[in-house]
C-alpha cells in the first residue's frame, strides 16, 4: 500500500471508508485495462489465473469508479452511491467542503471574464 494514496478523505480516515472495487472473476477476461489504467496502484494481476486482483483497496479514490466504467465485461463492482451519500451526510462532509472552498477561494476562484 502506498501511503500517499491513503490520506484521510475530507477528514475521515481512509480505513474507515469501505470504498474499493471488487473483481467478479467469473466475468473478468484478463484484458488488464483496469490494472494498467488505475494510477493509484489498486490492482495487481494474477498471470496464472489471468484475472485482475485488488491488492491495495485503500489506495482507491473514494467515489472513483473509472475502472468499472471502462470494464467491457462489467467485472468490477463498487459499493452503492447511497453508501457514499450516507457517509457524506453522517460525517458532515458538505460543511467541511464549504469551509474548504472559502479557505481556498484565492486559489480556486475563476473569473467570468
Amino acid at each position: 500500500m502506498d501511503d500517499k494514496f491513503t490520506k484521510p478523505w475530507h477528514g475521515i480516515p481512509r480505513d474507515e471508508i469501505d470504498w474499493h472495487p471488487t473483481v467478479v472473476t467469473d466475468r473478468c477476461i484478463g484484458c488488464g485495462l483496469c490494472v494498467t489504467s488505475c494510477g493509484r496502484q489498486v490492482y495487481g494481476f494474477d498471470y496464472e489465473q489471468n484475472v485482475a486482483v485488488v491488492v491495495n483497496p485503500l489506495n482507491c479514490m473514494v467515489g472513483c469508479t473509472t475502472c468499472a466504467t471502462i470494464c467491457t465485461q462489467d467485472a468490477i463492482e463498487f459499493p452503492s452511491a447511497g453508501y457514499l451519500r450516507q457517509l457524506i451526510k453522517k460525517r458532515k462532509v458538505l460543511r467541511q467542503t464549504k469551509e474548504q472552498l472559502q479557505k481556498d477561494r484565492a486559489r480556486l476562484e475563476v473569473s467570468a471574464n
